[in-house]
């Protein structure tokens, strides 16, 4: 999956130089060629392909028994499972 977004890059840049490079080309339509063809449908696709990965691993998270991703950090602030003890230490009084 990657060598072929690694491929479709090379061909971006390339074409992105002949833009820049032109005697009609200018820079700005580099930079758009850059964006519009390579950049950004790039990681739209590449997030698209990730998502079964990304589902698997949410999975065998919560099956080991880990604090699932939408838990409030407050609720458990080491991640462990376990209550946290007094938050804040209990006031002394001065002598």
């Amino acid at each position: 999956m990657y060598l072929v977004a690694i491929a479709w890059m090379y061909v971006v840049v390339m074409m992105s130089i002949a833009e820049a490079t032109s005697s009609q080309g200018t820079l700005l339509g580099a930079v758009f060629t850059l964006l519009l063809y390579g950049v950004l449908p790039l990681s739209i696709v590449l997030y698209l392909l990730g998502t079964p990965s990304r589902r698997r691993a949410q999975r065998q998270a919560e099956a080991a028994g880990l604090a699932p991703a939408t838990a409030e950090p407050s609720a458990q602030p080491d991640g462990s499972g376990h209550p946290a003890g007094d938050a804040v230490a209990p006031e002394r009084k001065e002598p």
